[in-house]
């Protein structure tokens, strides 16, 4: 369950708001004065007459960070060569919707400090917290749909480059050219190594802390340098030559198994994957789970009591922070993918729908990390706007993820739309089942079963993924009830719902359906086309064998929904006739009683003097 739990997007997010949360009632309870005394311990390194000390929160901020900022520069670095950043096309909206988030946020701050002593912290409600933006879209679930998860990692990573810039021009207040010039020579040792194809590891840590120190002294930020070694670092794509030594070394070791073959198979498997997607894969839990939460508890502390709440209610600086995170981040961010669509700059992943971009817009205003670090470096010596810009972050991003919440069940998810039957009905509907339950459905349970429950499903909509159990535990309590299957993928609402059920039609070419039907609604959020593929290959299907005719089922299950009335997912017919209730347990089994009865007195033979 822990690793679990360590998997998950709302594992780590947790995980950070935990430490918020730690911060604000340490920093308000009898001992606050503590918390600032600590953060301001000096520690340092020396070596003979030579110091080099920092406070404890500059370590965490100046150093720990930097490999979080590593880590950006590492997905960069991945998505510009392997990813999504390839295709200019899907670039060109979330980077434009990433530059409208931070212009509109920064000129609402502006317009409410411009020429006040807050002025300098136009770039605190630029940046978007991706952290707690994955962890409100875990919580959303099913109903933000991989395309849209793409979409905000996208902007999500053109922000951060972005803010990263901004930190880098507009908040370096001095610079020393002689250690300037000594972190270009060591950039270029790192380059040289590079170039030279050297992979020593101890020798790239040591110029990189060289770097780091170099870069603190000259004034620049060094989450710069972070970024940068991040973007240095190769990625690409397996080879088959290396894919086939893996191979070998792996089979080599399941006939022979020897220390010696193991630690070749390791090798072999290790170097077939980029060194970049390796860091990835080791740093991720430390940032998600170490640095991240440690950066939240040095930095979120701050004093809510009568006096600093009353300050901020009145003060421009927490005011133009609140509303450029929640106003300014969701039209900025609307717009700057309006323009782009409206012109035919680019496209969108999948088939994404307003409601959908209108609720990421919204939660995007969830800006924390960068943020605070922002606060830090704009307010440095000013607790009191310090607090003020930070009780700001602390309302906008909570506000924007409510919005955003209000937005994803509310704006797009009502009206039929993958919506549960006692929704309002817009039109007056079919009571009746039109397409009697035949032999090329898809049935669980007795054939001469008493009541038969149709349902209308998508393998995306949350709703069914919810009825899903509730509909095994009432066929285990009720063995005269079957269940049958029919295929209504709301292709616009959720683009992968038609491949998964592809998917399944060619697990029941080898008998297998409802194994994969399970599988399916098992891993609801993880349907991507490698995903499916995997599936498959646990049931040993073919996946993707005779599409057209699949195509040609799922079509036919589709007909037959809309001239029975079905406009949303999921839609039950019980014995043939609509089911409108509640999805629960309870409400369902009522229901089955009910057919269950009728069905019992249609059977019964009426007296000749009835009949």
């Amino acid at each position: 369950m822990l690793r679990a739990f360590l998997r998950t997007e709302a594992g780590s997010t947790t995980v950070l708001l935990g430490a918020t949360l730690l911060a604000l009632l340490w920093a308000n309870s009898p001992w606050g004065d503590t918390y600032e005394a600590f953060w301001h311990i000096p520690t340092g390194i020396s070596f003979g007459d030579a110091l080099f000390s920092l406070d404890l929160r500059h370590w965490v901020n100046d150093g720990l960070m930097a490999v979080f900022f590593f880590l950006i520069g590492l997905e960069v670095s991945y998505e510009v060569r392997l990813g999504q950043l390839r295709d200019r096309r899907l670039l060109a909206v979330p980077a434009l919707a990433a530059l409208g988030g931070i212009l509109v946020p920064a000129g609402i701050y502006l317009l409410l400090n411009f020429g006040g002593p807050g002025e300098v912290g136009w770039g605190v409600p630029i940046a978007t917290d991706t952290a707690f933006v994955l962890g409100v879209l875990a919580v959303v679930g099913a109903r933000c749909p991989d395309p849209l998860r793409a979409f905000l990692m996208t902007l999500a990573i053109v922000d951060d480059v972005l803010a990263i810039l901004v930190i880098a021009l507009f908040y370096t207040e001095s610079l020393s050219v002689p250690a300037l010039l000594s972190a270009f020579a060591l950039l270029a040792a790192i380059l040289t190594l590079r170039k030279l194809k050297i992979w020593r590891a101890p020798a790239y840590i040591v110029l990189g802390f060289g770097l780091w120190v170099a870069t603190l002294e000259s004034g620049i930020h060094p989450t710069l340098v972070g970024i940068a070694l991040g973007i240095l670092v190769f990625v690409y794509a397996p080879t088959d030559q290396k894919l086939l030594l893996a191979g070998e070394a792996v089979q080599s070791f399941t006939s022979s198994p020897s220390a010696r073959a193991a630690r070749e198979a390791t090798l072999r498997v290790q170097r077939a994957v980029s060194v970049n997607e390796r860091l990835r894969l080791r740093l991720q839990p430390w940032s998600s789970y170490v640095i991240v939460p440690v950066f939240a508890l040095a930095n979120a502390g701050v004093v809510l009591d009568g006096e600093s709440l009353r300050a901020a209610l009145t003060s421009p600086v927490s005011i133009g922070v609140t509303l450029g995170l929640v106003v300014g981040k969701f039209v900025g961010i609307s717009l700057g993918t309006w323009v782009p669509l409206r012109f035919g700059w680019g496209t969108l992943p999948g088939n994404l729908v307003w409601g959908q971009l209108f609720g990421g817009a919204a939660v995007s205003g969830i800006g924390f990390t960068v943020s605070l670090f922002i606060v830090d470096l704009a307010f440095d010596g000013n607790p009191g706007i310090q607090s003020q810009a930070k009780i700001g972050i602390l309302a906008g991003s909570l506000l924007s993820a409510v919005l955003g919440w209000l937005i994803f069940k509310l704006a797009w998810d009502r009206g039929g739309v993958c919506a549960p039957p006692d929704a309002e009905p817009e039109e007056e509907l079919p009571e009746l089942l039109t397409a009697p339950v035949g032999p090329a459905d898809h049935v669980r349970g007795p054939e001469k079963a008493r009541v038969t429950i149709v349902e209308y499903g998508d393998f995306e909509c949350p709703y069914c993924g919810r009825l899903h159990p509730v509909l095994e535990e009432l066929r285990k309590k009720n063995p005269d009830v079957r269940v049958v299957f029919r295929h209504f993928p709301l292709r616009t609402l959720h683009p992968r719902a038609a491949p998964a059920a592809v998917v399944a039609e060619s697990a029941a070419d080898a008998g297998r359906f409802w194994e994969m039907h399970d599988i399916l609604y098992d891993n609801q959020r993880f349907l991507t086309d490698a995903d499916l593929e995997h599936y498959a290959a646990q049931l040993d299907v073919e996946p993707w064998t005779d599409v057209p005719r699949h195509t040609d089922r799922i079509a036919a299950d589709e007909v037959s929904g809309r001239d029975s009335g079905v406009r949303g997912t999921p839609t039950l017919f019980l014995n043939g006739v609509r089911y409108q209730g509640a999805l629960d347990l309870g409400s369902i089994s009522k229901a089955v009683d009910e057919a269950r009865r009728s069905a019992t007195v249609e059977q019964t033979p009426q007296p000749p003097e009835l009949a």
